[in-house]
């Protein structure tokens, strides 16, 4: 690719939501980049000789969940963190949001700032897109490290349990569902519930400070940011059947790391992604909940940076 068109395809200056505040992060870069007609943020950093680690996070979050990630990261890799399509600074599109669609949207973004090839890290919704992403663009991954998310029509259960102990962790799959009335509940009431979410599931509550929630709960809040994040769950059984058509083709054959924590959603991600991939193995976090990287962050460094062996990639 050349320089000039990766200037036509980044534009430093082109924020859609100059009324939302945009974080820095030291050594890293904001990107808007072209995403298959629609515009999407990165934020690149690291070393540009290193191996490439792609990020993507999870509701109700934007690329902010690895901030405490990225500087570690960066010491060895290039490290692209990518607001998913209603995330966050990115764009947020009337239309699909199933996995494939929006991983077609990631994978072009990835093209537009000259990424062969990558590592890709994902969470929650994240983990979602990643896992349909590696089934679609398996030739551009050396590998896929998922936290503790379910994925539609591969481990997502059909069913919620309506037992209290366990039914609290996934009442909200039903909820995003139900057509009109989230939007009439929540609309002006995105910081009640975002704060709910990210302090019931971390480990210790105060996990987050009081300008974290503000961040992510105006993210949502702005310009179609709630209307996006239900699409991700009212598109969840197009996902699945896209998923269920992919693995009729084969599983995955990159290697799978499944990242779980101590008191997270998914007991086991390896066990659970095992019969869809070749080669899935196991990290377990200890002392976190659901929202890993934020409460374990440098866990997470240390079982990323095992997983991606540089000498692998040349």
């Amino acid at each position: 690719m050349t320089d000039d068109t990766m200037t036509s395809n980044r534009s430093r200056d082109r924020n859609p939501f100059p009324g939302l505040p945009l974080h820095d992060l030291a050594g890293f870069t904001h990107h808007w980049v072209d995403a298959a007609g629609i515009r999407l943020h990165a934020v690149e950093g690291g070393r540009s000789a290193g191996p490439t680690v792609v990020l993507l996070a999870g509701f109700p979050q934007t690329w902010w969940a690895w901030r405490k990630v990225m500087p570690g990261l960066a010491e060895r890799f290039r490290v692209i963190a990518i607001d998913l399509p209603g995330q966050g600074h990115s764009d947020r599109p009337h239309g699909a949001y199933d996995t494939h669609t929006v991983a077609s949207h990631v994978q072009a973004a990835l093209d537009a700032l000259d990424v062969p090839t990558y590592w890709l890290v994902a969470h929650d919704i994240g983990a979602w897109v990643a896992f349909s992403l590696a089934l679609m663009h398996e030739e551009r991954l050396h590998g896929v490290a998922l936290l503790d998310a379910g994925i539609p029509g591969v481990t997502l259960p059909d069913s919620i349990p309506t037992d209290p102990e366990r039914a609290w962790k996934t009442w909200h799959f039903a909820f995003h569902l139900v057509a009109e009335l989230p939007e009439t509940l929540l609309t002006g009431r995105e910081r009640e519930y975002v704060d709910w979410f990210l302090k019931a599931k971390t480990l210790l509550p105060d996990t987050f400070d009081d300008a974290e929630i503000d961040h992510y709960a105006a993210a949502i809040a702005t310009e179609g940011g709630l209307r996006a994040s239900l699409a991700y769950y009212r598109d969840a059984t197009e996902s699945a059947r896209r998923n269920h058509e992919a693995l009729g083709r084969g599983n995955l054959t990159v290697p799978v790391l499944g990242i779980s924590s101590s008191h997270g959603s998914i007991p086991d991600m390896a066990a659970s992604i095992g019969p869809w991939a070749e080669n899935a193995t196991r990290a377990l976090i200890p002392q976190a909940g659901h929202f890993i990287p934020d409460e374990q962050p440098e866990a997470t460094v240390d079982a990323l940076t095992a997983f991606i062996d540089p000498e692998r990639v040349g």
